[in-house]
């Protein structure tokens, strides 16, 4: 069963999978042990909102969301390594409390970042 899920990202007991993130469509699976830390950041037209898939930032990379050009809030997800996954859930407020269940760290609201 899962706590919360969406046609790109899903949390369930088994953790965090993020879809389309691979090219050229494969998935992320993220243990919820992995996650160091999550950053609620605000999305506009130059943070992120039309960056469909990729990054112009190395630090980030964005899974392929078409829809994401409509959405106002992502998170940015620290698993510990160089590159850190952006995703844009469809109702972030039920995405944010089915990951509070299963991490143990607390989510931060951040400033946005050039994704």
């Amino acid at each position: 069963m899962n706590d919360y899920a969406d046609s790109c990202i899903e949390v369930s007991e088994q953790g965090l999978t993020i879809r389309r993130y691979y090219f050229p469509l494969g998935s992320k699976h993220v243990p919820f042990e992995a996650i160091r830390s999550v950053r609620r950041v605000q999305i506009g037209p130059m943070t992120g909102q039309g960056r469909i898939w990729g990054t112009a930032n190395p630090r980030y990379w964005a899974n392929l969301d078409p829809a994401r050009r409509r959405k106002n809030a992502g998170f940015i997800i620290d698993v510990g390594a160089v590159v850190r996954p952006f995703i844009t859930p469809d109702d972030p407020n039920a995405f944010e409390s089915a990951l509070n269940r299963h991490i143990s760290v607390e989510v931060q609201v951040g400033r946005s970042v050039i994704i």
